[in-house]
């Protein structure tokens, strides 16, 4: 990455315009050409530098849900138990921790009873204990995690 890939990072995390054209829009303001930023966005998802570039949803507020999970996956099972877990597409996001529960997810479902029968499912193929740890409370912290 060199210093235009990381100030396109920076600033696509402030937001996206709703314009007409925002590809164009975003390069203007950042001094390059729409054809620039349009390639330098594929090459960083191509090289994985980025795994996704898109707009974050709400899903309660689109009717779904979504819900922290967690598993204790054996050490010798974790690659196995990861390919399961990521084959399902409500699976938004999966990550190794140095716990007990050493495999967190968070899944978001079209309808609120779904949630119940993706882990379902998930405790079938896996044959572990899914913990889900649905939301209380919300906080909105404006993340943004500087390149």
């Amino acid at each position: 990455m060199d210093d235009i890939d990381k100030t396109i990072i920076n600033r696509l995390q402030q937001g996206f315009p709703i314009c007409e054209a925002p590809y164009r829009r975003v390069a203007d303001q950042l001094g390059i050409s729409e054809a620039e930023l349009l390639n330098r966005l594929q090459t960083l998802l191509a090289d994985g530098v980025l795994s996704r570039f898109g707009p974050m949803y709400h899903a309660e507020h689109m009717g779904g849900a979504l819900t922290l999970a967690a598993l204790k996956v054996p050490e010798e099972r974790f690659e196995e138990v990861t390919e399961i877990v990521n084959a399902f597409p409500q699976v938004a996001h999966n990550y190794a921790r140095n716990h007990v529960l050493n495999m967190w997810f968070v899944l978001a479902t079209e309808k609120p009873e779904q949630v119940l029968e993706v882990i379902g499912q998930i405790e079938g193929q896996t044959g572990l204990s899914v913990y889900n740890m649905p939301k209380i409370s919300e906080y909105y912290v404006g993340l943004q995690l500087p390149v």
